[in-house]
């Protein structure tokens, strides 16, 4: 399997439709918990399936605007409250909390059972409709994610693919990660540092300053949230894009790759 992530180019209308949708999955995500809790006090072992039953049957039937917005939502909602659950009962993770406005903004849909084919620049997502991206992509997958970063909203998915191999130049190669440089081979190659990512840092560092400075809740306080945030997407964007063109390398240069620990 092969996940890829891309953002998307939205008019208006699309970009209320993705905000109401994620909204629908925090509201249901946030009823679902609210009631495992409940139920999980009076001695009952809830699960997603209980919760859609009564969801359905009786809390979807008194908010008519529901019917607007796809039903797939509040099911993939139940299925995460679910998941999360089961890793803290693991011991994996934490104890589910009651998810708020503008932070982790997502939804999951699928085609009920049906593929859903990308395809170019122009994709028919169920229910969505038409939706455009920055980036031509290839793949057919069985559900879908769509979430919300600084303001940007992006379309997650996995799809199988097969692998290819490549003719290596180089069995072994050792790989030391520095700090004046990113990383030296020991063949005698030099990854140079990231300059860009240095700069990207330092405006980091200016707009946490400015942030501290503005009042609380106030306009210019959620203005230089947002500005923040695309920066943090901005650093981690580059040191990603870095990181990914290096093991590309390795991998396809190389058999097998040692790091010092």
């Amino acid at each position: 399997m092969k996940s890829i992530r891309t953002k998307l180019k939205l008019n208006n209308q699309q970009k209320t439709l993705m905000a109401q949708h994620a909204g629908y999955s925090r509201w249901c995500y946030n009823w679902g918990l609210s009631l495992w809790n409940a139920a999980y006090i009076d001695g009952y072992k809830p699960n997603p399936r209980k919760l859609r039953e009564v969801f359905t049957n009786h809390t979807k039937p008194l908010y008519p605007w529901m019917k607007n917005l796809s039903s797939k939502v509040y099911q993939y909602a139940f299925i995460n409250l679910g998941e999360a659950f089961k890793r803290f009962f693991q011991g994996l993770g934490k104890r589910p909390r009651f998810k708020k406005k503008g932070k982790s903004d997502s939804f999951t849909i699928d085609n009920c059972g049906k593929p859903i084919e990308l395809n170019g620049w122009n994709h028919k997502l169920p229910f969505i409709g038409i939706v455009k991206t920055y980036e031509p992509i290839e793949a057919t997958t069985k559900k879908i994610t769509i979430s919300r970063q600084a303001g940007d909203w992006y379309l997650s998915c996995s799809y199988e693919f097969t692998p290819t191999s490549t003719p290596k130049t180089t069995e072994v190669v050792g790989v030391d990660l520095g700090i004046k440089t990113l990383a030296t081979l020991s063949t005698g190659e030099v990854f140079k540092s990231i300059k860009p990512y240095k700069k990207a840092q330092n405006r980091l560092a200016k707009l946490q300053q400015q942030l501290s400075r503005k009042v609380k809740h106030s306009s210019n306080w959620y203005k230089a949230v947002v500005k923040l945030a695309k920066q943090h997407r901005r650093v981690a964007n580059i040191r990603k894009d870095a990181l990914d063109k290096l093991t590309t390398y390795l991998a396809k240069n190389h058999g097998t790759v040692v790091i010092e620990v």
